[in-house]
C-alpha cells in the first residue's frame, strides 16, 4: 500500500458509507474522501468515522470535499452516487437517470484525478461502467464495475445454508452481467477443494443458482431498498486488492477486446487486480451452454447500452 494512498467516494449513501466506513477501518487508505450533496450530513459521517477509526487505532483519515478538486491524488474513485432501486423498479428503471448522474462525475474524475482508477457501482452497474469507460475516456485496466464479489459472495451464502457447513471455504465462480442474466458457473464451484456437484444433486445446485439471481430482489422486498452491507464490502476488497497489489482474481465488469470471443462489450469476466487496476483477464474455458448463457448477458446488456445510443445519449 502506497504510504500516502487516497481514495474517494462519489455518493455517500448507504453504500458509500460502508465503503468509505470498510476502508477507514481496515486503514487501506492515507486518507478517504467523501464527496455528497448533504454537506451537513456529510460532515457527520465523516466525524462519526473519524471517531470510529479513532477507536480502531487506524491511520486512515475522512475527510469531506468541498468541491470536486479535493479528490485530486486519489489512487482509486469508487462511484456509488445515483438513485437507489425500490421494490418494483428494475434496473433499467434506473437507466437514464443514473447515466447523467455517472456521465456527470467521470468527467469530473477526468478532470480533477485523471490517472486514478475508478469502481463502478451505480446500477444498471456493467451500462454505467460503459458510460464511465466512454466518458472517462480512461484505458479498461482503469475503469472497473464491482459485481462478481457481490454475486459469488451471496452464492456462497446459499450453499453454506444449504449444506449447513463449509463456511470460509466455499470458492465460487461467476461470469456475466450484475442482473437478472448473471451467469452462475457450478462446475468450477468448490467446497474446501470438493466439486459442488459431488455434494447437492442437479435440482439442489439449480435452486441455489435461482435464489442467487434473485436474491438483491428478496432484499429489496424486506428492506424496502437495496442491499448495502455486502456491496459496500465488496468494493472494499476490490480497493484493498488494489492498493496492496495483491494480484487477486475476481470477477468484474470490464471491457473485453477480444476476450471470450467479443470485442466492445462490457461484461463480467475474472480479473486479476493490482497497482494498475485490473491488470489481466483470465479466460474460462465454457462449455456450450456456458459459452449460450453468457451470449444471452453480452446482448442484455448491449440492448440497453443501446437504449441510450438511440437516445442519442452519446455525443
Amino acid at each position: 500500500m502506497s504510504i500516502k494512498s487516497k481514495v474517494s467516494v462519489i455518493g455517500v449513501g448507504n453504500v458509500g458509507r460502508v465503503v468509505a466506513y470498510s476502508v477507514a477501518m481496515q486503514g487501506l487508505a492515507h486518507e478517504v474522501v467523501l464527496v455528497g450533496r448533504n454537506a451537513d450530513k456529510v460532515r457527520g459521517e465523516a466525524l462519526d468515522m473519524n471517531q470510529a477509526s479513532a477507536a480502531m487505532r487506524s491511520h486512515s483519515v475522512v475527510t469531506v470535499a468541498e468541491s470536486y478538486e479535493d479528490i485530486r491524488d486519489s489512487k482509486i474513485v469508487v462511484i456509488t452516487a445515483g438513485q437507489p432501486r425500490k421494490e418494483g423498479m428494475t434496473r433499467d428503471d434506473l437507466l437514464i437517470k443514473n447515466a447523467e448522474i455517472v456521465r456527470e462525475i467521470s468527467g469530473k474524475v477526468r478532470e480533477y484525478a485523471p490517472e486514478s482508477i475508478i469502481i463502478v457501482v451505480s446500477n444498471p452497474l456493467d451500462v454505467m461502467t460503459f458510460v464511465a469507460l466512454k466518458e472517462s475516456g480512461f484505458p479498461k485496466q482503469r475503469v472497473l464495475g464491482m459485481a462478481g464479489i457481490l454475486d459469488a459472495a451471496r452464492m456462497t451464502h446459499f450453499i453454506q445454508e444449504k449444506l449447513g457447513y463449509g463456511a470460509g471455504q466455499i470458492r465460487v465462480s461467476v461470469i456475466g452481467g450484475h442482473g437478472d442474466t448473471m451467469v452462475l458457473l457450478p462446475r468450477f464451484t468448490t467446497v474446501a477443494g470438493v466439486p459442488l456437484h459431488d455434494l447437492l444433486n442437479e435440482k439442489e445446485v439449480d435452486e441455489i443458482v435461482q435464489k442467487t439471481i434473485h436474491a438483491g430482489a428478496e432484499i429489496v422486498k424486506y428492506m424496502g431498498t437495496s442491499a448495502y452491507l455486502a456491496p459496500g464490502k465488496s468494493v472494499a476488497i476490490m480497493i484493498e486488492a488494489i492498493l496492496k497489489d495483491k494480484k487477486t482474481i475476481f470477477s468484474c465488469s470490464t471491457l473485453l477486446e477480444g476476450e471470450y470471443g467479443y470485442d466492445g462489450a462490457v461484461n463480467g469476466v475474472p480479473v486479476m487486480l493490482g497497482n494498475d487496476g485490473g491488470e489481466k483477464i483470465i479466460e474460462f474455458v465454457l462449455d456450450r451452454c456456458e459459452k449460450h448463457e453468457f451470449a444471452r448477458s453480452v446482448e442484455s446488456v448491449e440492448n440497453v447500452i443501446q437504449t441510450l445510443r438511440d437516445k442519442k445519449f452519446f455525443s
